[in-house]
């Protein structure tokens, strides 16, 4: 009995044996190759295999994915961290919301060329508190002087504008529209305002994982041009992820910028550049082109939602589609016994109507929209609510309908957003529109030129005929809420065709809903093509609603944020009891903060952040 009791527990314990050193095994086997996150060679970026589930908040909606920013003196929210601390930065040397807005745009244009850049266009709504006015400015660039439809059909033998190369550029805007702004409403110039990122292009910034998958997707087209190769690639591969990245070469530009103001761009050295590069690959944008160019201080468009004013910068830009399909929803929900606040985004019918309002706004958007200095374009009929109900009975609540006028461009920008302790209040949208935009960089100034001339058209009764110093159908739009003529909030959604539909779902959820300025962009979007009549839905909506949806008649695909673009926000919310602000040359001086709160928003599907002091 002893005998077998004793090989007995002799088996037992070199099993024991056995089960520890496999369970050591396992252990070291199970140590990740990429600890901390580091890529490597096979996993260029380790996060996406992992699987896991998200953490909760523990108050207010536990979906939101962070905390709103409030602060009194100043406030910026960007898609850029770096940017939105040189905006923070400029606030507290004593700049105001202006300054603020450049000096984040002007970093971007360094770290963020894969959507905007120096060679690119803006366009902006400024908020004046000491006048209390609402200013908009188009810098939207126009085309040269040789751009007809012959030159495309003729000369190139095309039978559309590209979107790739020089003869997708129109005369970049961005840098005119920097001008404007500061010389008008600034108190800093280009000295101040592109210091940090003149300093950042210099000494190098961080490959974050956004902008690393994007220069992976244009790979090819950047190696087609070898500017564009030798300043975004490295030897003709992408860089890694989180590796230090330079560009000198557009500091300089920013540097002379700095030191020669506009005119070093559209009639000095970086103008003599442009004109370089361009006509030794085909194009005909002249030094003329560049230099009697100017931005254009306008009215901005506006409709009243459920007693908020909301405005938009008016054609080319797209913005006034995103109003006329808040008309549709506040005027056609009634009419079909809705209401979409008790509705509420978790029921299908509530994005039924959203989507089929979208259509009906798009379709007349691709029908009108273009240069008003070129084409009529009936905004103030668009925009009235006795039009917008001459459309409800299109809208059939049990079967989706096709778009009746297709169209539209994919494309990519940055939005910005910034305030300061005097309550002003600046709202930005900044592009080149596709991503790495006509994949043509400028030597010897690193900068990447946009592709805005791809959204004109060789047809010859479309809006957007091409023609000389015509500028093309936009994307980039900002947006603005007031309030019984007072500011209330800035906002924005970046990415392309997206930009109107998204901003009525942001205004649906933070005016029908009670969303704060977080959590807007913490809930899930559509975003609906009106060319190929698709409705994309994040995923964990899609799961939501999407087989009811199909049920209508939708052809619902699942999607993730890189769909539904970034949203920046931020709301002003005055404290009675304080009093008004003065604006003489000693308070302007003073410390003081706002006579209320700012409170910011930033969308955790892109790289920023909104800070404050």
């Amino acid at each position: 009995m002893k005998t077998h009791l004793s090989h007995y527990f002799h088996h037992l314990f070199r099993a024991a044996l056995i089960l520890v050193a496999m369970i050591f095994s396992l252990t070291l086997q199970a140590q990740s190759d990429n600890s901390f996150g580091i890529p490597s060679e096979g996993k260029l970026n380790p996060a996406a295999n992992i699987v896991a589930v998200p953490g909760s908040r523990a108050q207010g909606w536990l979906g939101q994915g962070r905390s709103e920013v409030i602060a009194r003196h100043g406030i910026v929210a960007t898609s850029d961290t770096l940017a939105a601390q040189a905006g923070l930065e400029i606030l507290q040397q004593g700049g105001n919301a202006i300054d603020a807005a450049v000096a984040a745009a002007a970093v971007l244009d360094v770290t963020s060329q894969n959507d905007t850049g120096i060679a690119g266009d803006l366009f902006a709504l400024v908020w004046v508190a000491q006048e209390k006015k609402l200013y908009a400015l188009n810098s939207a660039g126009w085309a040269p002087a040789g751009w007809t439809p012959e030159f495309f059909r003729d000369e190139l033998g095309l039978e559309r504008v590209p979107g790739i190369g020089v003869n997708a550029a129109t005369v970049p805007g961005a840098i005119s529209g920097y001008d404007a702004l500061l010389s008008r409403f600034g108190t800093m110039g280009f000295k101040e305002t592109f210091e940090r990122a003149a300093q950042i292009a210099e000494e190098g910034w961080g490959q974050s994982e956004r902008r690393h998958r994007d220069l992976l997707s244009v790979k090819n087209k950047l190696r087609n041009d070898p500017d564009s190769s030798a300043v975004f690639l490295k030897d003709g591969e992408v860089p890694a992820l989180y590796s230090i990245i330079r560009n000198p070469d557009l500091a300089d530009a920013l540097r002379l910028i700095q030191a020669e103001g506009r005119s070093a761009f559209y009639e000095g050295a970086i103008a003599d550049a442009i004109v370089s590069k361009v006509q030794s690959n085909g194009g005909v944008m002249t030094k003329q082109d560049l230099a009697q160019y100017q931005s254009e201080w306008i009215d901005p468009v506006t409709t009243n939602y459920h007693g908020y004013d909301i405005f938009q910068l008016p054609p080319p830009g797209q913005g006034f589609a995103a109003l006329e399909m808040l008309n549709i929803l506040e005027v056609c929900a009634p009419q079909h016994d809705l209401n979409l606040a008790s509705l509420g985004p978790s029921h299908p019918d509530y994005w039924h109507f959203m989507v089929e309002a979208k259509k009906l706004a798009y379709s007349d958007l691709q029908a009108y929209n273009g240069d008003p200095l070129f084409s009529d374009i009936p905004v103030e009929r668009l925009l009235s609510k006795s039009y917008a109900a001459t459309l409800c009975g299109r809208i059939d609540m049990d079967k989706a309908a096709e778009p009746s006028v297709k169209g539209g461009l994919d494309g990519g920008t940055i939005y910005l957003t910034t305030a300061d302790r005097w309550g002003n209040m600046v709202s930005l949208i900044h592009s080149i529109f596709s991503v790495y935009g006509s994949g043509a960089t400028i030597p010897p100034f690193g900068m990447m030129l946009h592709n805005r001339g791809v959204a004109f058209s060789l047809a010859s009764e479309h809006p957007n005929l091409v023609a000389p110093h015509k500028r093309p159908f936009h994307s980039i739009i900002a947006g603005f809420v007031m309030r019984d003529g007072e500011p209330l909030m800035t906002f924005g959604n970046m990415g392309g065709a997206v930009q109107p539909e998204t901003h009525v779902q942001h205004m649906v959820n933070v005016i029908d809903h009670g969303m704060n300025i977080q959590m807007t962009t913490d809930a899930a979007r559509f975003t609906h093509s009106q060319n190929r009549n698709v409705l994309s839905m994040e995923s964990n909506l899609y799961n939501l609603v999407g087989t009811a949806l199909k049920a209508k008649g939708h052809a619902v695909v699942p999607v993730n944020g890189g769909s539904v673009g970034g949203y920046q926000g931020i709301l002003f919310t005055r404290d009675p009891s304080l009093p008004e602000p003065e604006f003489s040359e000693q308070s302007i001086l003073d410390d003081h903060p706002v006579n209320g709160i700012y409170r910011a928003g930033s969308d955790h599907r892109k790289d920023g952040q909104a800070v404050g002091w």
